[in-house]
């Protein structure tokens, strides 16, 4: 059964690189019209031309912080006014910080929230009467570490385990109104996540080395991979029947146990 999103309006948040520009230019290649939503103009350029290199439709970019309410409100505005509707919500936007509960401060906990959590709840408010008029669809992006517990990353871990209740509470409050909302959630994805939050070049290739122990597929994922997944729970003729479900993109790490 081929993925078919023509005619569909669909908005990805962290739209400017990562998993986001991956699914911008997947969902594009089968016909979505994207709205292009991140704090970086330049990089969203570029992912806009990318999307009309592969596909027909040509994305809505509006530089957005998700953090800002004004933003977030400025966003479904311009996408109804243009569009009027709104068929799917990717809530992709994230970062990450390490630190274990002797490290982390109140400030990264706050920070790392803020943008994990608390943005995809006042985003997913003020998309839903759109989403509800379309009988539309929802996927957060989280992580494994929504899943799992991993030393060192306690602000990201809590915030990703918090997404995924967010997840399942939202499918259960709006699965009676046609509305599903699903989530992703990738282990080591090749992007620049690892980068952002201070890890140098070579570090980072070690890590992707000793990665190919830690997932029992023996790699790290693409962002490809995570965004054909983004489309086949957003795909209503792949997907019609699944709604909170946490969908694990991570080449089974969640599933190995260290002997």
């Amino acid at each position: 059964m081929r993925m078919d999103f023509t005619g569909k309006i669909v908005l990805i948040t962290g739209a400017s690189s990562g998993i986001g520009a991956s699914t911008a230019k997947y969902l594009t290649n089968l016909g979505a019209t994207c709205v292009l939503a991140a704090r970086n103009e330049a990089k969203l350029d570029e992912v806009r031309r990318e999307c009309v290199s592969v596909g027909k439709t040509e994305p809505l970019t509006v530089v957005t912080d998700v953090t800002k309410r004004e933003d977030l409100e400025r966003l479904v505005r311009l996408i109804i006014a243009k569009y009027g509707r709104l068929d799917v919500l990717v809530n992709n936007a994230g970062k990450g910080a390490s630190g274990s509960i002797e490290q982390a401060d109140l400030e990264q906990f706050d920070d790392i929230l803020d943008t994990n959590l608390r943005s995809v709840f006042a985003l997913t408010k003020l998309a839903l009467p759109h989403l509800l008029a379309v009988k539309g669809n929802v996927v957060n992006v989280s992580s494994v570490a929504g899943t799992n517990s991993f030393v060192n990353a306690l602000s990201y871990c809590v915030s990703k385990s918090a997404l995924d209740q967010f997840t399942r509470c939202t499918a259960l409050d709006l699965a009676s109104k046609g509305v599903r909302v699903n989530s992703v959630n990738p282990a080591v994805i090749v992007t620049n996540f690892h980068k952002a939050i201070g890890m140098e070049d070579e570090a980072y290739a070690a890590y992707l080395k000793h990665c190919e122990t830690t997932h029992p597929l023996g790699r790290v994922g693409t962002g490809e991979e995570v965004a054909a997944s983004i489309a086949f729970l957003a795909c209503e003729a792949t997907a019609s029947f699944i709604t909170g479900t946490c969908l694990r993109v991570d080449g089974g790490k969640h599933i190995l146990t260290p002997r």
